[in-house]
């Protein structure tokens, strides 16, 4: 009875190995990760976007919006969105945005932007993203500081690539 379970299962484990080393020979998948978004606002002017949420090194929960209205060449903006209730954000802050030996100060343009500035939940900040986009000339690492905040959000490239793409896109 052996020998005939042997058997039986030997030709299901060939096929098995076979299709192992094909899926295998295919080639790793590709990265996942956000892409651009390209939509229209609210009076119909186009918006491009980067959504990403990403865990600061306490392990709270932050949504990164990076965007540019109207065409290419357009404002570059970046908000930072916290869970209403749990984090209270004042403004003005800048934000640190750190790389290497590498550092720049992000203006806080929150309270130019009339629906970010009417909020009560105060869980929101836009920064001027521009410096840091014309300055950058790899997909780099960066790791975000807002005082009172967070102390590190680490930023990973494919973010760092996505952000790049938007004056352009």
């Amino acid at each position: 009875m052996n020998q005939t379970l042997r058997q039986r299962f030997r030709p299901a484990a060939l096929l098995a190995l076979l299709l192992a080393l094909l899926l295998c020979s295919l080639g790793p998948a590709a990265p996942a990760g956000a892409q651009l978004i390209t939509d229209l606002d609210d009076q119909g002017v186009p918006l491009v976007r980067s959504l990403e949420s990403l865990r600061d090194l306490d392990y709270q929960a932050w949504q990164l919006v990076a965007f540019r209205e109207g065409p290419p060449g357009g404002a570059l903006r970046l908000r930072v969105v916290g869970y209403p209730g749990k984090v209270r954000l004042n403004h003005p802050t800048a934000l640190t945005v750190a790389s290497g030996q590498r550092r720049w100060q992000l203006e806080d343009v929150t309270l130019a932007n009339p629906k970010l500035a009417g909020d009560a939940r105060e869980a929101a900040a836009e920064f001027n993203l521009e410096p840091l986009l014309s300055d950058l000339t790899k997909d780099r690492p960066l790791r975000l500081q807002l005082p009172g905040v967070f102390t590190e959000l680490p930023v990973p490239p494919f973010v760092v690539k996505e952000w790049r793409e938007l004056p352009s896109s």
